[in-house]
């Protein structure tokens, strides 16, 4: 793997990158970095020339300090200015979590870039809000979006145990090794860092006339879709999977892991690996 730096949409993003062919851009979600993928990398590489980036607020990409700078349609433009920047018209998008948002994003607002969509338990926008609003276990779920909204206490509670976090989340903590904790705790450690992950919740709550334009859209995605899920995901219920072929107008599959959580990438890599490699390999 070799990291690297580029210059898109106005900020410096540091990523990770590895092998040849078509460009295969992953996005990671909160509250990770771009090593979250480290499991798929080498494998993926083995068919595109994949690039793990450290998303806007994370790990060595710069951190705007506004709430205004992590808004939805802003992440968005991030996805078409990278894949730019790196000399590339489209991408196979893979995003998970919060990456997997803005996955969803671009592919609805800016179709001609994405080439095939992979998106790991985050469900689509039009889904997700219908569900806050009609399943009181989601809302229930989802009560850390609320708390995210409060100014610099989540940030001081978060930062020291966030591997905690993300370990204690986990069907198997046992696959986050100290390495793997310290990691995550240093990236999460960094200067704007927490304030940033934060922001995207807060930057969501803020754009809630994008957010219900996105669930009222009509369109319909084309490119070739897979949605991976771990079903012991504490915070987003397999619901959230249900009802969603007729938001797409191109092939759709779902493959789900009943043992796995929400950090199923990390449960489950060869699982995971097979899956999208399948699932390319098709188209």
């Amino acid at each position: 793997m070799r990291h690297d730096f580029v210059r898109a949409n106005g900020l410096r993003f540091h990523y990770v990158t590895e092998g040849e062919g078509p460009l295969a851009l992953l996005l990671h979600g909160f509250p990770q970095f771009w090593y979250a993928w480290r499991k798929q990398i080498p494998a993926l590489a083995a068919r595109f020339r994949v690039v793990a980036v450290d998303l806007r607020g994370y790990g060595e990409s710069d951190k705007p300090a506004r709430v205004a700078d992590y808004a939805p349609d802003v992440l968005s433009r991030d996805v078409v200015e990278l894949i730019r920047a790196l000399g590339a018209e489209r991408a196979t998008i893979i995003g998970h979590d919060w990456g997997g948002a803005v996955a969803w994003g671009t592919a609805l607002e800016h179709p001609r870039v994405v080439e095939r969509l992979v998106v790991v338990n985050c469900p689509h926008p039009r889904i997700f809000l219908g569900k806050l609003r009609s399943s009181p276990a989601q809302m229930l779920r989802s009560w850390y979006m609320g708390f995210f909204q409060l100014p610099w206490l989540p940030e001081k509670l978060l930062a020291p145990g966030i591997d905690r976090l993300i370990a204690g989340s986990s069907a198997d903590p046992r696959v986050f090794t100290p390495e793997d904790r310290a990691a995550y705790r240093e990236a999460f450690a960094k200067a704007g860092a927490a304030r940033a992950a934060l922001n995207y919740y807060r930057a969501a709550f803020r754009s809630l006339g994008l957010m219900r334009r996105l669930a009222s859209d009509e369109r319909k995605i084309a490119a070739p879709t897979l949605l991976l899920w771990g079903d012991r995901d504490q915070a987003l219920g397999r619901e959230l999977t249900e009802g969603m072929d007729p938001l797409f107008s191109g092939p759709f599959e779902q493959v789900h892991f009943p043992d796995a959580s929400h950090w199923v990438c990390e449960e489950r890599p060869d699982d995971v690996n097979r899956a999208i490699l399948d699932f390319v390999s098709k188209r």
